[in-house]
Parts: structure tokens; C-alpha cells; sequence
């Protein structure tokens, strides 16, 4: 039976692939306030905003590439059985050949009804017009969690997490929650990995620290992952 490996990532990993977040520079997402463009409220005052908002968004997903991270991590498949569950909107762990990711925060490539956020519908191309609706027939909004709403993901995360004999994080500050909690439920005796420039402070049990950018640590990580299996 395969081992079951879980891996976390956050901003960094879409970083290196030219996707900014909106901790780049003091709250603003590429020059927006984040309480106008991604909360439930900056919805009700002007959709028309937050619809662009995430329009613009998804243009620049569907541009970028998968990085060297993203197809390393999808290689761990062929000896482990592997999860990632990812804080991030964009869909480059599919790209770049994931099979099984979990998306806590939602994925902007779906859109979803803005009065059933479990009718949820894949979006042709980068654009999502005002003017469309779901079956109930309310407007349909990006598939993404808003700060201030309910992370529904977070359970199924954390069961993950609890299961896994070998953890990675890549590319997370873990200052997000609930997000940044789900390192708790990883088991003490399960090896850790973290690959950042920055290590986050964490006092954890069976930690290894690769100090190192995503393309470059991750890569090696798995290399080396994957020859132990033959050991």
C-alpha cells in the first residue's frame, strides 16, 4: 500500500509562476483594498467591481504556466498517494498534472451562484459576465472564498492532515486561518517538510527545513522522495 502524502501550498508555489497575491504589498492585491474587491459586502455595494476584480484575475491565471514545483509535486504520484491541498485560486497543480487537489479556498476557473455557493459551474475563457445567472437565477460570482466567509473545505483538509506519513508545506507564510492551523493535525511521529525562502516559526516535531525558493527545493525534495521508495 502506498504512502499517504500530503502536501500544503500557498502563495509562493504561483509566485514563481508570475501570480501575485495580495500580501505582496501591504493589503493591496495589484493596487486593489481587499475589503473592496473580496469580501461578501464589497459584493453587495458594487459587483460590477468584483466581477472585473476577478476577471482580471483569471486572465492571469489561464496565461500562467505551471512551474518546475508544480510538475514535481505531480510526480510524487507514481509511488505515493498524494493529496495537495492548496490555498490557492488558480488551477496550476491540474495543469501540472496533479490528480487529486483540494482547493480550500475555492478555484477561480468555476464560478459559483452567488445565493448557493454549492452550485458551482466551469467558466469558458476569462471572462464572467454580469448578465449570467445560475439555475435559481441569481448572478453568478467567481468561485472563491471571500474573507469573512466559511471556509467549507477546512474539515475534509484536516482529516487529510491527520492521516498523512509524510507532510510538505510549500510556499506558505502560515499566517492565513484557518489555513495555517491544518499543520496541527498532521500526527508528531509524520516527517515534515517545509520548503520556503522564508521558514515560517513553527515548533514542530520531525521538522526538516529546506531553505529554499519552490522551483529549486521542492524539485530536490521529491527526487530525493522518490529514491528513498527504492531503497
Amino acid at each position: 500500500m502506498k504512502q499517504k502524502l500530503v502536501v500544503l501550498t500557498g502563495a509562493g508555489i504561483s509566485a514563481e509562476s508570475g501570480l501575485k497575491t495580495f500580501r505582496d504589498s501591504d493589503g493591496l492585491w495589484e493596487g486593489y483594498d481587499i475589503a473592496e474587491v473580496a469580501t461578501p459586502e464589497a459584493w453587495q455595494r458594487n459587483p460590477a467591481l468584483v466581477q472585473d476584480f476577478y476577471n482580471q484575475r483569471r486572465k492571469s491565471v489561464l496565461e500562467a504556466k505551471p512551474n518546475a514545483a508544480h510538475y514535481a509535486l505531480a510526480k510524487l504520484e507514481e509511488k505515493f498517494d498524494v493529496t495537495i491541498i492548496t490555498q490557492n485560486i488558480d488551477d496550476l497543480h491540474e495543469r501540472g498534472g496533479a490528480t487529486n487537489v483540494l482547493h480550500l479556498h475555492g478555484i477561480i476557473t468555476r464560478s459559483q451562484s452567488s445565493i448557493n455557493p454549492k452550485l458551482t459551474y466551469p467558466i469558458d475563457g476569462w471572462e464572467l459576465g454580469m448578465d449570467e445567472v445560475c439555475e435559481l437565477g441569481s448572478p453568478l460570482r467567481a468561485h472563491v472564498v471571500w474573507f469573512g466567509e466559511a471556509v467549507p473545505m477546512i474539515e475534509p483538509a484536516a482529516e487529510i492532515c491527520h492521516a498523512a506519513d509524510i507532510f510538505i508545506l510549500v510556499g506558505s507564510s502560515l499566517a492565513v486561518y484557518p489555513a495555517a492551523g491544518l499543520i496541527n493535525y498532521v500526527p508528531r511521529k509524520t516527517p515534515k517538510y517545509i520548503v520556503d525562502p522564508v521558514i515560517p516559526d513553527v515548533s514542530l516535531s520531525n521538522l526538516i527545513k529546506i531553505n529554499a525558493k519552490a522551483t529549486e527545493g521542492v524539485p530536490a525534495l521529491v527526487e530525493q522522495l522518490l529514491a528513498a521508495t527504492n531503497d
